[in-house]
């Protein structure tokens, strides 16, 4: 059974969108399709998001460094797949700049390291080179660079 519609006056939405965004940090894109969902006229939409803005419970700039941090410490993502998803969200390149400086080189490559061990130990390929494509397409599909992948896979077959 499909759940009906509620609609909202620009009042109501003002309050539940404070509440939604003290919640968790949301991005301008998030807000402004809640708020169409809530069926609101472009002006009216704007308008909240602006004064949002200024009462602070939207700020791109935290919200792409608590996004980039989250998603990398939580899920282990690679810089590529977090810029992917802020470009996603709309979320302009300086905030992105911003998000992605949170995320420290040295634990990065750490990161990396610690997720390809984990998954050799898992891919029971016996042939060597078949092993590290599906290493490859492992740590791409987490968003890690490529060359940082091979870089890192060479240099345990050489140690």
């Amino acid at each position: 059974m499909e759940k009906e519609k509620k609609y909202y006056t620009s009042k109501e939405a003002i309050i539940k969108m404070r509440d939604w965004c003290a919640y968790q940090e949301r991005c301008q894109q998030e807000v402004r399709d809640k708020l169409y969902e809530y069926g609101l006229k472009t002006d009216d939409v704007e308008n909240i998001i602006v004064q949002l803005i200024n009462e602070n419970f939207v700020n791109e700039e935290r919200f792409a460094i608590a996004f980039a941090g989250g998603k990398f410490r939580i899920k282990k993502w690679g810089r590529v797949k977090i810029k992917m998803e802020l470009k996603a969200k709309r979320v302009s390149d300086y905030c992105i700049k911003k998000g992605m400086a949170q995320i420290d080189d040295a634990e990065y490559i750490n990161v990396l390291k610690r997720l390809l061990a984990l998954k050799s130990k898992l891919i029971t390929e016996k042939n060597h080179l078949k092993k590290k494509q599906k290493l490859v397409r492992y740590a791409l599909g987490k968003g890690y660079e490529q060359d940082l992948i091979f870089d890192l896979l060479n240099s345990e077959e050489d140690s």
